[in-house]
């Protein structure tokens, strides 16, 4: 598993848009469990939608949440299933959360849910982590964002 930190550099740490161009889009390969969630979009169709315990989205409807309003995420986890995967399988496992979940900060670097293939975590509005189990993406996110850290090196410190 690999995984990223980013905490420096940036004006504004949970805005999506940039962290999905920094992975080159692949959000749309997945399924999305968006949960722990907290944000203030304008849209009340998009903000009636994340209220819930929890939302389960296509890459491309999460793609275009992002692309109509990229508002800042305070809290979230959003998790990215393999398509095969239906949502009554996901929901077998505990929901995933952010604010209070201490396995962020200790190694080995995991991803919650155990379906899960990518996790990106608005923590706080204060930094944003990404944890993949392909080391390309979190290369691809730590090259687009060069003040980010890998998560395993800041866990050990």
């Amino acid at each position: 598993m690999y995984g990223a930190i980013l905490e420096k550099g940036e004006k504004y740490y949970t805005y999506l848009r940039k962290v999905f161009d920094a992975i080159g889009n692949k959000q749309n390969e997945y399924n999305w469990l968006i949960t722990d969630c907290v944000c203030y979009p304008q849209t009340q169709r998009i903000d009636e939608k994340l209220s819930h315990e929890y939302c389960w989205l296509s890459g491309n409807e999460l793609t275009s949440i992002v692309e109509s309003e990229d508002f800042q995420w305070i809290w979230a986890v959003l998790s990215g299933f393999s398509k095969d995967i239906p949502l009554a399988k996901v929901l077998e496992s505990p929901l995933p959360f952010a604010n209070g979940y201490t396995g962020f900060w200790k190694n080995p670097v995991s991803i919650q849910h155990p379906l899960a293939s990518l996790e990106i975590v608005p923590w706080d509005g204060s930094l944003t982590l990404l944890i993949s189990n392909q080391k390309d993406v979190v290369d691809n996110f730590m090259k687009a964002f060069p003040l980010s850290e890998d998560l395993s090196l800041y866990n050990a410190t």
